[in-house]
């Protein structure tokens, strides 16, 4: 029999954490490194996970060195990762449990890196103590006793870690081994046995005999606790019958042999009565050791010691000394050493470790960055979308008043330079054409998305599915988490993903009224410039008001108009230019308070950075209001110079048609480009989303495939009544498969970077790339009402709404052409809107 107890290790089952921490980490870090970035370090994760639970460990320094580097980073992995996005299962079995794997063993399967954690850790305990055994058993070897000592205190300081912290931390039912209550057995054996090297020790230096008993009086009441922890009821099951004698008898020995020393102190003081009473003690107590278990190897021939010891002392006393004999009860307590204590868990276990996931940021680093980069693009959004609301304003009243080509027609027959310009800037852009493509594209883009979404909500719908005939079938004995708990987060995110396209759909449609109601001029903007000249009505010529006082104050102020546009297109660009790294203010305090004031530390450096950019908005808004004003009054006075025909309505008529086109075509053509990117941006997003759901249900395949293989066998081991069969939609999937290695491929752009950052009509809550809502730890925004879009309201640019956060990460660079989507077939002939038909042509 071996001297020390040494605690078995839990065995886990294989399972892939490359593809899964490889999607988390694409579709939860908006950052400019690549998932490829990580390839690498996946690969190392998985080898240490290998090497760590599978590779057969030898009891020495270098395995446990293996073990503590993967402890470390999952430990290190686990704070940069949102804990309730990992969709990796973990199965884990209980340490103590002698079945086999599948055959109605106790075990656990969660999709979580602490759950993963701790397991991995409480086996380094076991490692730790399977190390101090093998080197306790050279009781003449200090260094190997010392080493025992340091090892033993060590598993005892990571049990009680675990003890303290595994409900919080595995939030369910834990398996048997990990129960506090055994946790908190094996920290007192653990240390019971440190304090025992302590005493070999002790004993092979040849200390005092008061110090010795005061060294085994210590051992005896550590052994005494470790005793009644192992007889608690609810852990009678697990131990060895071994474990239980082993520490019986260890108990009894310890306390004999304490009373022996302090009997041989007695002895120095010529206190016989005390030194025989004590001897005839420990001599009771041996025997009653050697009853419970075999401690001859542990204690040698310490009762023949005692029993030597007591029969010569019996003997002096009979015929010497005749000294009273005290009754043992009344006996002062022997005093305790106790050497043995529990190693404090250490920041990190492993000596040498680097992190493979360096430049990750731990989660409340990365939620404060979100959180800044909404109040930053919301800050740059309200000052875009008021000068961008002005200017078309602006351009509303000049079209309406026909500046300034009313000004520069002289002759009533040429085209005005004014008209000329904007026709060219047109012409220049596409025409037409150009408009009709990029609507034609849309409704291919919107119908892609739905199509993505449509197969994730499948995807989640069939797994709650599957889960609930499952428990249909096998009623009481399906134990596993319903679906419809854990997939309430992916629900919701659907939910606002749909809501997202349907107001998509609506931007869709304001787009397309413009569209209709400007198309004529636009049109005629395309045409060239002799053409458009010819489809104008001629009119009287007005260059005899070319010298007079209005026309000239006209004329100034509509290059003071030009000025009030040029700035704010150096404004716009100074906004969008901006950019802040707050990755270092963040971290730093973090590192100082423990806690990141996300709030207060962003509105202090927006205000900073954008404090001089919006004082200029607010000058150059004030500036157009004084130019609008002196624009109405000097326009009142020209009208009443113009001689007034019915040719000259018509031709001025038209010619603010046609520069209200001009406008309208550009609003329009921004527009559609960023409705474009918008969907792209989208696809991104919602293949992300797909991906996670489909780790979810693969975690969860994975988890249920398992659990019909114990139920089988449990129900092929009974002697009577036939096993249930499986639901008819699970014919694909048989419990006597080996398990599913491979994910099914998903529908991934190619060449696709990390999302843009892009606001969106009605409705800004779009989940971003970096962090799906609803998480606990992430700051939950409001829900917001929408709001009309008014006619001449960009649809798909900067919302008016105040204190609506963003809604996208940075646009990819490049997306395939829409057929090389896998599972996604092409659209030729491209998608009609909901309702009537719709062709733009």
């Amino acid at each position: 029999m071996a001297n020390f107890i040494a605690v078995p290790f839990k065995k886990t089952s294989e399972v892939d954490i490359i593809k899964p921490l490889k999607n988390l980490i694409s579709s939860y870090y908006s950052t400019a490194d690549e998932p490829a970035d990580f390839r690498e370090s996946l690969k190392e994760l998985n080898k240490l996970r290998l090497n760590s639970t599978w590779r057969t460990l030898d009891k020495n320094e270098n395995s446990l060195q293996v073990m503590c580097r993967y402890y470390d980073q999952i430990t290190v992995l686990e704070g940069k990762c949102p804990p309730s996005d990992v969709q990796i299962p973990f199965r884990w079995k209980d340490a103590f449990d002698k079945g086999s794997f599948f055959s109605g063993s106790t075990s656990l399967t969660l999709s979580n890196l602490s759950y993963e954690r701790i397991c991995i850790l409480f086996n380094i305990a076991a490692m730790q103590s399977q190390i101090a055994a093998s080197q306790g058993n050279d009781l003449s070897n200090d260094d190997a006793l010392k080493s025992a000592a340091k090892y033993f205190q060590q598993a005892c300081g990571i049990f009680h870690y675990l003890k303290t912290t595994v409900l919080s931390s595995v939030q369910q039912e834990p398996t048997p081994d990990i129960q506090p209550d055994t946790l908190g057995a094996l920290q007192a054996l653990m240390l019971a046995q440190a304090q025992e090297s302590f005493f070999h020790k002790a004993t092979a230096d040849n200390m005092k005999d008061a110090i010795v008993a005061k060294v085994a009086s210590q051992c005896e009441e550590l052994y005494a606790d470790t005793l009644k922890q192992l007889q608690k009821e609810s852990l009678k099951q697990l131990w060895d019958k071994e474990w239980v004698s082993n520490v019986a008898g260890k108990q009894a020995a310890f306390h004999a042999i304490s009373e022996y020393h302090q009997a041989l102190v007695c002895r120095g003081k010529k206190e016989v009565g005390e030194e025989l009473a004590r001897l005839q003690h420990a001599n009771e107590l041996m025997k009653a050791a050697e009853t419970r278990g075999n401690i001859t190897f542990s204690f040698g021939d310490y009762a023949g010691k005692i029993s030597r010891a007591y029969q010569e002392t019996k003997k002096d006393n009979d015929f010497i000394y005749h000294a009273r004999i005290p009754d043992v009860k009344s006996l002062p307590p022997i005093g305790k050493a106790a050497l043995a204590k529990p190693t404090p868990m250490p920041e990190k276990l492993s000596s040498k470790f680097q992190d493979l996931f360096s430049t990750l940021m731990p989660v409340p680093v990365t939620q404060a960055i979100q959180a800044f980069d909404v109040r930053k693009t919301e800050v740059v959004n309200q000052e875009i979308g008021r000068m961008r609301e002005q200017t078309q304003m602006m351009n509303g009243v000049l079209a309406s008043l026909n500046l300034p080509a009313a000004i520069e027609d002289s002759t009533g027959n040429t085209l005005p330079q004014s008209l000329k310009d904007k026709a060219q800037a047109v012409t220049e852009a596409g025409g037409i054409q150009t408009i009709q493509n990029l609507i034609i594209e849309l409704p291919a883009l919107l119908q892609r998305n739905r199509e993505i979404l449509d197969e994730a909500e499948r995807m989640l719908n069939e797994e709650e599915a599957s889960d609930n005939q499952f428990r249909n079938q096998f009623k009481e004995k399906w134990t596993r988490t319903p679906s419809e708990k854990l997939n309430q987060p992916l629900k919701v995110q659907a939910t606002k993903y749909r809501e997202i396209i349907e107001n998509a759909v609506e931007a869709d449609a304001v787009v397309k009224d413009k569209f209709s109601k400007h198309k004529n001029s636009i049109e005629l903007l395309s045409l060239p410039e002799s053409e458009l000249s010819a489809r104008l009505p001629s009119a009287s010529p007005v260059s005899s008001l070319g010298n007079s006082h209005s026309v000239q104050k006209l004329k100034q102020l509509m290059q003071e108009v030009e000025q009030i546009k040029t700035e704010r297109e150096t404004l716009e660009k100074d906004f969008q230019s901006v950019t802040i790294d707050m990755k270092t203010k963040f971290m730093d305090a973090l590192a100082q308070d423990g806690a990141i004031s996300e709030q207060a530390i962003s509105a202090e450096t927006l205000g900073e950075i954008f404090g001089p950019l919006q004082k200029r908005v607010r000058e150059n808004l004030e500036h157009q209001e004084k130019t609008m004003a002196g624009i109405q009054q000097a326009n009142t006075a020209f009208c009443q110079e113009k001689q007034d025909n019915q040719s000259s309505v018509t031709r001025d008529t038209m010619m603010k048609d046609l520069a209200g086109a001009h406008d309208a075509y550009m609003e329009l053509k921004n527009n559609l480009k960023e409705g474009t990117k918008f969907y792209n941006d989208l696809t991104q997003l919602l293949v992300n989303f797909q991906n996670k759901i489909n780790d979810f249900c693969f975690a969860r395949k994975t988890e249920r495939d398992e659990l019909c293989k114990e139920l089988q066998q449990s129900i092929a081991n009974q002697p009577t009544g036939p096993a249930p069969s499986l639901p008819s939609h699970h014919s694909g999937t048989s419990v006597n498969k080996p398990e599913e290695k491979e994910r099914p491929s998903q529908a991934t752009p190619q060449n696709a970077s990390a999302p843009a950052s892009l606001p969106y009509p009605t409705q800004n809550n779009m989940p971003q790339a970096a962090s799906f809502l609803p998480y606990p730890q992430f700051p939950a925004y409001p829900t917001y009402a929408t709001i009309p879009m008014p006619r001449g309201y960009n649809p798909y640019s900067y919302t008016q709404q105040s204190g609506m956060p963003p809604a996208y990460p940075p646009a990819p660079t490049s997306y395939p052409p829409y057929g090389q989507y896998p599972n996604y077939p092409p659209n030729t002939g491209g998608y009609p809107y909901p309702g009537q038909p719709w062709n733009p042509q």
